[in-house]
């Protein structure tokens, strides 16, 4: 048995490999978040808040790219910088929205940059494929246009869900990447504490599958709260929203002509309520309501009336004299339909792009390239006469010839590449 080691001794030695020191320094220290600045009842209040604002949003954005948007059910949770840092790609976009009316503060979107490709891709009509090279100006300024849309319609859910016009500013969009700030600080000032994270999950058709982030204050948070419960309380909600003027009384739909119902909603009031509506109204010279469509006799437009000067019911209206007309509907042809992103192509119209005209191209030998001294004529591979190319943020897009413009070179095209 010589040369072989017993068990014990075995033992003895793996009991012997320490851990090295400093292995758990190495791990990222998780940040401890104190739960209770934010109920549980104040999170699911923000949470279908975020919902519901989010859906009009997925809305719009389908509007935009013409495909499949799916925006799940939010998760709000507490969090810290270091939560974003470790959890989030590198590089990302940050977009901040500001609001102008009903609400005071601002919040941060977070998306991947990939899915910010995808998105300005879709929305210029590509196919979402193109999604290689860096990310730059053309991209940022479509996905703010993109962020102005979509935060502008949930701004408008918003509004009806607490009772005030609510309002935010054009979007801003930058790139970052999160190594290079130890400090969510220099980002936006709110991200040096404890902030409301939530988190939704977005598809676009099989193209993307990801998540985007949207972060707020704890008092904003608590601000939507307020308003929320304020509308959901009877004596509060006209306060806080001035309720609409009741509507008219109308016959039921069923009793009347389609034709006659939409003169009534249009006149506004049966023959039963007329005078009682007209009580406390106020009033033209000539006693009828204001905001009432009137010809030169003081009569409601379009509405019948009796020797008295009072408007006919439907029921006492001839039914012989009606021009009853079938429905006109406007054909949809295979030729009219739009092509896609065609109709969003004005939202980057005002995007600069860089146009760049290349005579043409060689190689050279680092030994050639030492060479070069004034007077070095260098051949390229276009022929005399062959047309040049025009490149459009690098990208070829047409051909053309070189012509003289007063004392300034320009470019007569003669060609688009498709």
């Amino acid at each position: 048995m010589d040369g072989m080691l017993s068990q014990d001794e075995i033992n003895a030695l793996l009991s012997g490999i320490d851990t090295p020191a400093g292995a758990e320094e190495q791990q990222p220290a998780v940040p401890e978040v104190d739960e209770s600045l934010l109920t549980s009842v104040e999170r699911d209040a923000v949470g279908e808040i975020a919902n519901i604002s989010m859906g009009s949003s997925a809305t719009t954005l389908y509007s935009l790219v013409n495909r499949k948007v799916n925006i799940t059910t939010p998760e709000v949770s507490l969090a810290k910088w270091e939560d974003v840092v470790g959890n989030y790609e590198r590089p990302c976009v940050f977009i901040q929205i500001k609001y102008t009316a009903g609400l005071d503060g601002s919040n941060l979107m977070v998306l991947k940059e990939h899915d910010v490709k995808v998105i300005t891709d879709l929305m210029m009509g590509g196919d979402g494929s193109n999604t290689e090279g860096k990310l730059g100006e053309l991209h940022l300024s479509a996905i703010s246009e993109a962020m102005n849309q979509m935060m502008g319609a949930a701004a408008t859910s918003m509004s009806t869900m607490l009772g005030r016009m609510i309002d935010i500013s054009p979007p801003e969009a930058r790139l970052v990447d999160l190594d290079e700030f130890k400090q969510g600080g220099e980002i936006a000032s709110f991200l040096n504490g404890t902030f409301v994270k939530i988190a939704f999950r977005m598809q676009i058709d099989d193209l993307v599958d990801s998540s985007i982030v949207q972060l707020y204050t704890i008092e904003f948070a608590k601000g939507l709260y307020d308003t929320f419960i304020a509308m959901q309380s009877p004596d509060s909600a006209p306060a806080s929203a001035p309720a609409p003027e009741p509507a008219p009384h109308t016959p039921p739909a069923a009793e009347m002509p389609a034709g006659q119902q939409g003169m009534m909603q249009a006149g506004g009031m049966a023959v039963d309520s007329q005078m009682s509506m007209q009580t406390g109204a106020p009033m033209m010279n000539n006693g009828m309501q204001m905001g009432m469509p009137m010809m030169n006799n003081g009569m409601q437009m379009g509405m019948p009336m009796m020797n008295g000067g009072m408007p006919m019911s439907p029921q006492m209206m001839p039914m012989q004299n009606m021009n009853i007309q079938p429905a006109q509907f406007q054909s949809f042809s295979s030729n009219s339909a739009p092509m896609p992103g065609d109709e969003n192509i004005g939202l980057i119209r005002d995007v600069p792009l860089e146009v760049t005209v290349e005579l043409g191209r060689t190689k050279k030998s680092i030994a050639e390239i030492l060479d070069f001294a004034p007077g070095t004529i260098i051949e390229l591979d276009k022929i005399a006469g062959e047309p040049i190319d025009v490149l459009v943020n690098g990208k070829f897009v047409a051909r053309g010839e070189v012509v003289v413009i007063e004392e300034s070179f320009g470019i007569r095209v003669t060609e688009i590449v498709k």
